[in-house]
């Protein structure tokens, strides 16, 4: 009897293919293993934590600012940090923003940082600012007393005014009429200056502010003497006493000088503007 039985063992066939992906037979460096997507690197909508913290250092300033220089505080704003959510955070920060203005939070984080920065010093070295100020207006005075001690300084050449004076004496005399109207507006902004150190209002931009008023102080109060005296019933009248005060005047008021100026012009472009449309 034949108990030979069929063989269990499989034929030999060819090796089975483990690739899945035909992209990696032809070209193996692609992985084959495909990201999912890429969600994950896009920014998540909504406030960040870098504002978040600038929210509560600010509102802590405002705090410190208000209590030191006993400002009345809001009794909601304690429920509201206590909460530390976004919308509290917010209200707390508008509603210690109208009980300390005219402060912002930005000046009274400058302030702090001047304070911090040059504790030891005294209180010029503290604010640049002020000492500056203080510097030229002694230089301001100190021209103006040169200059009024010069002979060449007097009523006759100070009628001359810039068109028919010349040389040394014309040098002089817009040297006199220059610091009457640099101690008017260096007078101006120390008042200011002051002002915004008692209210906590200063801010780095007023330093390039300042600068800029000085400068228009100085041409308004020369426009002033020079132009302004040109327009009087007698010529004869025109003396050193009319000269400096519209120097100092027009050093003083620059500000709003400019701000007449440009209403005028404004109103003049808008006259024109309407006239050639019609």
């Amino acid at each position: 009897m034949d108990t030979t039985t069929n063989p269990t063992t499989p034929t030999p066939t060819e090796p089975t293919d483990t690739v899945t992906n035909p992209a990696s037979v032809e070209n193996p460096t692609i992985p084959t293993v495909v990201p999912s997507t890429h969600e994950s690197s896009t920014p998540k909508p909504g406030i960040s934590k870098k504002v978040i913290d600038e929210l509560s250092t600010e509102i802590n300033n405002m705090l410190s600012f208000a209590s030191y220089n006993g400002i009345i505080i809001n009794t909601e704003i304690n429920s509201l940090i206590q909460n530390s959510s976004v919308d509290d955070l917010i209200n707390a920060h508008n509603l210690l923003a109208k009980n300390i203005a005219p402060a912002t939070p930005k000046s009274i984080a400058y302030s702090k940082k001047l304070y911090e920065k040059e504790k030891d010093k005294s209180f010029l070295s503290k604010l640049p600012l002020v000492r500056n100020l203080i510097f030229l207006a002694l230089f301001f005075l100190l021209t103006f007393i040169i200059s009024g001690l010069s002979p060449l300084v007097n009523n006759d050449s100070l009628d001359e005014g810039v068109l028919s004076n010349h040389g040394t004496s014309l040098l002089v005399n817009l040297g006199f009429l220059a610091s009457v109207s640099g101690l008017g507006v260096v007078f101006y902004l120390l008042k200011s200056v002051s002002t915004s150190v008692k209210q906590g209002t200063l801010v780095p931009e007023d330093t390039i502010y300042y600068i800029a008023l000085i400068i228009l102080g100085l041409i308004s109060g020369l426009m002033s003497s020079e132009v302004l005296s040109l327009y009087t019933d007698n010529p004869d009248k025109i003396n050193l006493i009319n000269k400096s005060v519209l120097a100092l005047i027009g050093g003083f008021s620059s500000d709003g000088i400019f701000t007449i100026l440009q209403g005028i012009i404004s109103k003049m472009k808008s006259f024109f503007t309407t006239a050639s449309n019609n």
